[in-house]
């Protein structure tokens, strides 16, 4: 988030030294089958204090552009100190206009932590994802609050454009590994950007098979992109239920409270019948349904996530 330099006569701003050709190296994560992207703020200055592109919104675009970025986190940042929230839209439909007009398919993300209720307006400025929260930081009790709130206005969510409630901390160290698999499969029931905000480079086994787990990436990338809702809540035992394209659900059982919890599912809470085939995700075992319900212990903190077709 610290690239920019100056700007040229012509206003075009350039990057610092740490990056000296940014064409070099779009093209260099390219070549790696990935995509690449860039950061900054509709403000005079990031939230680093780099420069911003308030006034060369078009011009930032264009770079961009020319580079051959493919992604742009756009945050509010000292935009507050010129703009009030009601600005927030026109401010950020600006850059969407901007971002268009170059021709290049651009990744829009609209960083302004959930502020005037963007969710209702975040997809008519070209956004493909927004903020809907504060920063998180790796905690239970961060991750917590910002996961279990998100049910209400998941319907306001739909396929490319999508809701933010920030990066993954699954591996940094400051939960357990049931709450890293809470956090990454509360994410994924709730169609959130999959972001990983740990040290790629270094992750032990632990981490990898919870960030690269393909079932659970599956739930969260599925195409029909239907909202969550919560089936069932007792104490602190939470049953959330989301359809799937293929006409499967993904059923998640969690635990917010300090002693492991048995939750119960009635499958005429679900349709009638059991279902044909289940499969427990994080165990990564197929199980067939039967009888008239079925129940599972789930860890302090943890999540029991179950695709059932």
């Amino acid at each position: 988030m610290t690239w920019q330099g100056s700007r040229d006569s012509a206003g075009n701003l350039q990057p610092n030294t740490k990056f000296p050709d940014m064409k070099a190296l779009a093209d260099y994560v390219h070549s790696k089958g990935l995509k690449i992207g860039i950061y900054s703020s509709p403000g005079p200055t990031t939230c680093a204090a780099y420069e911003g592109s308030f006034g060369h919104e078009q011009q930032h675009a264009s770079t961009y552009a020319k580079w051959g970025f493919d992604y742009l986190k756009y945050d509010w940042c000292s935009a507050g100190a010129i703009y009030k929230d009601s600005d927030m839209r026109p401010v950020y439909q600006k850059m969407g206009d901007a971002l268009r007009s170059t021709g290049r398919p651009i990744v829009y993300s609209l960083c302004q932590y959930g502020r005037d209720e963007v969710w209702t307006w975040g997809a008519k400025v070209g956004g493909n994802l927004w903020r809907t929260t504060g920063d998180i930081n790796d905690s239970w009790k961060s991750m917590e609050e910002i996961g279990f709130r998100q049910l209400e206005i998941a319907p306001f969510a739909s396929v490319g454009h999508w809701h933010d409630p920030d990066m993954l901390e699954v591996g940094n160290g400051g939960m357990t590994d049931d709450e890293y698999r809470t956090h990454m499969g509360m994410w994924a029931m709730l169609r959130a950007p999959l972001l990983a905000g740990n040290d790629v480079r270094t992750m032990p086994d632990a981490t990898k098979a919870i960030l690269m787990n393909r079932d659970v990436i599956a739930i969260d990338q599925d195409r029909a992109g239907k909202p969550a809702r919560l089936l069932k809540k007792d104490g602190d035992t939470e049953v959330w239920i989301r359809p799937l394209s293929d006409g499967a659900n993904a059923v998640a059982f969690f635990n917010k409270g300090s002693q492991p919890a048995n939750v119960s599912l009635q499958w005429s809470e679900i349709g009638g019948k059991p279902p044909k085939k289940g499969r427990d995700l994080w165990a990564g075992n197929d199980f067939k349904p039967s009888g008239t319900s079925y129940s599972v212990a789930v860890p302090v903190h943890g999540i029991v996530l179950l695709r059932l077709k």
